[in-house]
């Protein structure tokens, strides 16, 4: 293991390009979760790259050549004879003791919620990320990004081979289970569905527990590549599913339909944003702490709109909300209500709007 870390601590790090990322690291411990994929590698290797290369040390702990147990037993003084100020491990696995370096800086799907550690979740790509590897602006921009998603790597794979790359990804990250989940759930996007119904459906297609799947379950989520939002005021209801990232859609289903690839969409900018939001009947997202609703409708003029908020008056006045936004594809306006402020708004406008 020592001659291991040597070669580790004195192998130069490259990274190709790196794009603007709203996240950025300083000289604090961190723990960095986010799905495979998601861009966790590049944002350490390039904050490294701006430290002295004899400070710190990169470490992938999924080298098949690393012994755990000898590992653990030199890491610590490896780091202290060679003064290193910075260790990174990347892909971490809680078999791999935490030593004592001066900043620490773990990479990994799962949250291990340990204390001293800032905790940062990343996620794929939002619209504004997305843009900085775009040539160029313009209107086709919104439709590449319905093409390739939020995942980086996307851009550097042939277009005939991002279905097949991306599941093969899928494949090796997340087990059997996990992943007939997942693939359900590409079909659900966008809809009520309870672990219960899913357990319902596969087990027909394959031998499963209830519980078995529940975990499954709750690993995916906890994990990132599922999302659940929560009704307005029933905790209990059935909750609906968003998936990671818009991209999964195609690569593991040949269900079409906009609307609810649109809405996930919307989905991903709030949950980047930290805004607290929830469904309801007829309502896409509403988001109390600013009074406002927020309605996925892509190809909505102002007669649809006007229909729209007929139906759903009843909540608007419930719950006092002072702006309702609908996010289209292209078309702006607005109509007047006696509670609300209406709007209609592109979504490439909305997405970079704060």
């Amino acid at each position: 293991m020592e001659i291991l870390l040597e070669e580790l601590y004195k192998t130069d790090i490259h990274l190709d390009k790196f794009h603007f990322r709203k996240l950025s690291l300083e000289n604090f411990s961190y723990q960095i979760n986010g799905i495979s994929q998601s861009g966790k590698t590049k944002l350490v290797k390039n904050y490294l790259l701006g430290l002295k290369k004899n400070s710190y040390i990169y470490i992938d702990c999924s080298d098949l050549r690393i012994d755990i147990d000898e590992f653990n037993n030199i890491l610590q003084n490896f780091c202290n004879n060679n003064r290193i100020e910075t260790l990174v491990l990347d892909n971490y696995i809680q078999t791999i003791k935490i030593v004592n370096v001066a900043q620490l800086i773990i990479c990994s799907e799962i949250n291990y919620q340990i204390e001293f550690l800032n905790t940062i979740r990343l996620y794929p790509l939002d619209y504004e990320e997305f843009l900085a590897y775009e040539h160029k602006y313009d209107s086709s921009s919104l439709n590449h990004f319905f093409q390739l998603g939020g995942f980086p790597f996307m851009h550097k794979i042939n277009s005939d081979e991002r279905v097949i790359y991306l599941q093969k990804i899928l494949k090796n990250t997340l087990n059997e289970i996990e992943l007939d989940i997942l693939i359900f759930c590409t079909k659900m996007m966008a809809q009520k569905i309870s672990p219960y119904s899913i357990y319902e459906r596969l087990k027909h297609t394959r031998k499963i527990s209830k519980d078995k799947l529940y975990k499954s379950f709750d690993a995916l989520s906890e994990k990132g590549y599922i999302h659940q939002l929560q009704k307005t005021n029933h905790p209990k209801a059935i909750r609906k599913i968003y998936l990671c990232d818009i991209s999964l859609k195609s690569a593991l289903s040949i269900d079409k339909h906009f609307g609810r690839l649109f809405e996930n969409m919307i989905y991903l900018e709030l949950l980047k944003s930290n805004q607290e939001c929830f469904y309801d009947d007829g309502i896409d997202f509403y988001l109390p702490l600013s009074e406002e609703v927020i309605l996925g409708m892509p190809f909505a003029d102002e007669r649809v709109l006007f229909k729209k908020i007929e139906s759903i008056e009843a909540f608007l006045f419930t719950y006092q909300i002072k702006k309702v936004t609908a996010i289209t594809m292209s078309k702006e306006g607005s109509m007047s209500h006696p509670l609300s402020v209406v709007e209609m708004i592109p979504f490439d406008i909305w997405a970079l709007g704060d």
